[in-house]
């Protein structure tokens, strides 16, 4: 087992801000942890999901489903019924950034799901196949969070784990582990539209500073005894809804 856990949060498709945390990253010391929700919304789509796969062929990181991810997955599955839906949740830039700019005016949902399962045949598979957790030490990693009335919370359903926000939040962590997640946006948790800080609360860790809306996306680097880093990379762009929903 390594010595660190370094944990990134949610990075929609920002891939210089990836790449920012990733000059602290050293395989041979840290545990990576990707928290998911590498795509959407940003620009540089395409390239975040080849690179977290090709940290989990290389270096052994982790790389957690998001509800990102299942969002595109459940898109390419049935593509005429999930479009809408999708292109309102920042699908649209991850569809032009695996094919092309100007795909989403150009081909029909149904087009665009064939050509994506198409040419992406490897990526798709690694997506399906990605965990919803992962455990280090006293920690655990999840994107969402995980359903804290259950007595074992392993048992939480696939869609909490990706989906679950205030029943997480304002539950009570009996557990017993400190639980790092990403997901909403820690300007939420704080109810003030300026913070991007962590998110601290009954042993629950938030890391996701809204990179993709003008905040912050986070790399957190823990040991044995705790916290021992928060390394913090603010963006400029901030996401607004680019693709009219048919």
């Amino acid at each position: 087992m390594s010595d660190y856990l370094f944990v990134i949060g949610d990075i929609h498709g920002e891939l210089d801000l990836f790449n920012e945390l990733l000059k602290d990253y050293e395989p041979s010391m840290h545990q990576l942890v990707l928290i998911g929700d590498l795509l959407d919304r940003g620009l540089e789509s395409k390239k975040c999901l080849l690179l977290g796969k090709e940290l989990v062929e290389t270096t052994g990181a982790i790389y957690l489903k998001g509800n990102h991810e299942d969002l595109l997955l459940r898109f390419l599955d049935d593509p005429e019924e999930r479009y809408k839906n999708y292109l309102l949740n920042g699908g649209g830039e991850t569809i032009e950034s695996l094919l092309h700019p100007g795909a989403v005016a150009e081909y029909s949902a149904t087009e665009i799901a064939m050509m994506i399962r198409s040419r992406y045949k490897e990526l798709v598979s690694f997506l399906k196949e990605l965990p919803l957790y992962y455990e280090w030490q006293n920690y655990v990693c999840v994107h969402a969070g995980v359903n804290l009335e259950l007595s074992d919370w392993k048992q939480t359903s696939e869609r909490d784990f990706l989906w679950i926000r205030k029943e997480f939040h304002q539950g009570n962590n009996q557990t017993g582990k400190q639980i790092i997640f990403g997901h909403t946006p820690t300007m939420y948790l704080y109810e003030d539209n300026n913070a991007t800080k962590l998110w601290h609360s009954d042993n629950k860790i938030g890391i996701d500073g809204g990179g993709v809306y003008g905040g912050s996306v986070h790399g957190v680097v823990i040991n044995e005894f705790g916290l021992v880093q928060d390394i913090e990379v603010r963006n400029q762009y901030e996401w607004e809804p680019t693709f009219l929903v048919p």
